[in-house]
Parts: C-alpha cells; structure tokens; sequence
C-alpha cells in the first residue's frame, strides 16, 4: 500500500479553538500525516485565491488532500479519517452534510466570543517548524 501524502489543515491562526484543534492534531499526529498553515499566512491566502474563497473572513476549517479541497464538516471528517483512535466519530456522517454544516456554522460565527482571539497568528516552536507551510 503505497504511503499517503499529508493533509494540508488550513486553520484561522488567531482563533483559540482552531489552535487548538491544531495542538490536538499535533499530539495525535504519530505518523507525520498533516501540514498546517494559517489561512492568513501566503500558503493559506493563495490556496483560498485559487479556489474562489474569501481571503478576509475564515469560517472554515480546510483540509487539502491530494489537491482536493474539503471545508467545514467534509474537512473534520477528512482529518478524523486520518486518526484511528477517533474514527468513531465519522458515526455523525448518517446526519445530512447541510445539518452538519449549519453546526460547524454555529459554533465558527462564535468561536471568537466563546473561545477567544490572539492577536497574531501562532508561530511554530523549532521543533515543530517542519509542520508548518508558510
């Protein structure tokens, strides 16, 4: 079985619950299967350009495989597919993919009032520069 390229996770790098969706993915990533670059970042900025996406209000997540984009709740379960101790919850997948989306809608229009802002994008440790795409 020929060994599969990362994932690219774009994320919203001022966003608390995006960075740490970004620290869990870390912790579980064993086998070297994401990238992550901030959509504010040029990696991020040309990627949402190239598809036709707004450059200036990040309400989603993104998943880059194989050149295929993946947003909102199709993006989440792209990534959980990747994790084997979290593949149960592709059990969700049943419900329609527009009810998931209006969820993942709800909860990114207000992450920034229930979870927080930075001020600026997340820089990554040395350690962990190899993860990142500019």
């Amino acid at each position: 079985m020929p060994e599969q390229q990362p994932i690219v996770i774009l994320f919203d790098g001022v966003c608390n619950l995006c960075n740490g969706f970004v620290n869990f993915l870390i912790d579980q990533d064993k086998n070297n299967q994401f990238k992550f670059a901030s959509l504010q970042s040029d990696f991020g900025e040309k990627v949402l350009l190239e598809n036709n996406l707004q450059t200036d209000d990040y309400q989603s997540v993104i998943a880059l495989e194989n050149g295929k984009l993946f947003i909102k709740s199709a993006a989440v379960f792209k990534i959980i597919e990747r994790l084997p101790n979290w593949r149960w919850i592709r059990i969700f997948k049943v419900l329609p993919t527009f009810l998931l989306d209006v969820v993942y809608g709800v909860i990114a229009r207000n992450r920034y009032r229930i979870f927080g802002k930075r001020d600026s994008c997340r820089l990554p440790t040395p350690e962990l520069r190899d993860k990142f795409l500019g």
